[in-house]
């Protein structure tokens, strides 16, 4: 039997950062895949959705080349083509990270891996051949799925998860999104952008209920321009699939109505993969398809840690490897920090961008401090009206008592590359007034951040 100090289930932005974190660090690492290396993210989630947000982002602007002096005559979308660039660019990172397996010298195990004890796995391999390796400690990260609404199946036909949305083989005329999350919205955006009729399901008050209100409605506003139809405070009752479409029954207020589409995308959260792992075996402790994990990512049992999707929220790619290298560093015996998870970067990737971190004002308020708000919008940027993106807002939340930026929240172009410099802010304990009196390079869409900086002091220049 096969022995290694570190083996890792699951090769996801999680487990492959953590083996090869563990490799850095000198220790024989094994990565057990059942598919493809990579995991969701880079095969059918981050990666693969961000190249077809991209063709969408194009055709948008082609749309609109004559505002900008350009003649593009009768623009249109090859459906199958930019689904093929997707798994394109999704392939290739695949095997970027094959690459980079090889040369951290780690053995990648193909299989699904199974715990016999808390220190052996079970593998079992395409052809149904079985083989066992252990370690002295085993990381589980096998990820999540799709979850769904009870009693509605996901037969990823007509009624469809994420997976199935970004590897159609025809374009759908229509579509009802049932969640307004992350996912629902980037995919609102998509398929309304190269021409599908979209509508939108959300059973809370607001598109992406977890950013700022003021943000979710600067996006609401946005979606509506563009034609997307959009039922917030309205629960999913039924789905009846018929037989080239779907019927979803709604309610609101007392009020119910039927939506007819072509499809129904199932974008209303994630569920962690932790059955036919044999974790009742080895008596791991898990709560709503989460395993339970301490700071340091251990479970109950000794030798046994978990990251990523698979201990819950935040769901995010960046979470989960920042967790990995964290998990291997304490066993490696370093003097690691602990991931302060009231600082984590949030990015949406529809047009316009959300990108967030920290506190939400409403949340800021709850939590009872005296706050200071400033705010810059795109349109008094002058970066942000010669490339023609008008649409959107720098939000700053601080603490009025000490200068502490408790919160950042960005709804506009190029968002989500703009949080890294509050993210930094953040972590350095920042205030307003070194934001405001850093120099930002003009024209750039970054000066918005300085501005809105000095706005929270009453300082502020171009508004």
């Amino acid at each position: 039997m096969a022995q290694y100090d570190v083996i890792v289930l699951g090769s996801g932005p999680g487990g492959y950062v953590a083996a090869i974190r563990a490799a850095q660090l000198k220790l024989k690492t094994a990565l057990v895949e059942r598919d493809k290396l990579g995991g969701i993210c880079l095969n059918w989630g981050c990666i693969p959705t961000k190249a077809l947000l991209k063709s969408a982002e194009l055709f948008d602007e082609f749309k609109h080349a004559a505002d900008f002096g350009l003649k593009v005559t009768n623009p249109g979308v090859d459906f199958p083509a930019v689904i093929k660039r997707s798994r394109d660019v999704a392939d290739a990172n695949s095997k970027g990270v094959e690459f980079l397996m090889k040369k951290n010298k780690i053995d990648v195990i193909y299989g699904s891996g199974r715990f016999k004890s808390a220190n052996t796995l079970e593998i079992t391999d395409s052809a149904n051949k079985k083989s066992d390796v252990s370690a002295k400690h085993i990381i589980i990260a096998t990820g999540g799925r799709p979850r769904s609404i009870p009693g509605v199946e996901i037969d990823r036909e007509i009624v469809i998860s994420s997976r199935e949305a970004m590897s159609l083989e025809k374009q759908p005329k229509s579509i009802v999104i049932m969640g307004a999350g992350a996912i629902g919205v980037e995919f609102a955006y998509f398929y309304k952008s190269i021409g599908t009729d979209v509508t939108i399901v959300e059973m809370l008050d607001n598109l992406l209920p977890i950013e700022d209100k003021e943000i979710s409605k600067t996006l609401e506003r946005n979606f509506k321009k563009m034609g997307i139809k959009i039922h917030t405070t309205t629960k999913v009752e039924s789905v009846k699939k018929l037989k080239n479409s779907v019927e979803v029954n709604v309610s609101s207020k007392g009020k119910t109505e039927t939506l007819k589409a072509d499809k129904a995308l199932m974008a209303i959260g994630i569920q962690g993969n932790i059955e036919n792992i044999g974790l009742e075996e080895i008596g791991v402790q898990s709560e709503r398809s989460f395993i339970k994990v301490n700071e340091w990512y251990e479970t109950n049992v000794k030798g046994v840690y978990a990251i990523g999707d698979i201990i819950g929220p935040p769901l995010l790619a960046h979470v989960a490897s920042h967790e990995g290298t964290i998990c291997i560093e304490k066993i490696a015996g370093l003097h690691t920090h602990k991931l302060d998870y009231n600082s984590i970067p949030g990015c949406t990737y529809c047009q316009p961008q959300v990108a967030s971190i920290g506190l939400t004002e409403e949340k800021a308020k709850e939590a009872g401090y005296d706050i200071k708000v400033g705010k810059f919008p795109y349109t008094a940027s002058g970066k942000a009206r010669a490339i023609g993106v008008r649409d959107g807002l720098v939000k700053l939340i601080f603490d009025k008592k000490y200068g502490e930026l408790l919160g950042a929240h960005i709804i506009g172009a190029e968002a989500t590359e703009l949080l890294a410099e509050l993210g930094m802010a953040k972590s350095l304990e920042a205030t307003p007034v070194e934001l405001g009196k850093t120099i930002h390079a003009h024209p750039t869409l970054s000066e918005m951040i300085m501005e809105a900086a000095l706005d929270a002091e009453g300082e502020a220049i171009h508004i």
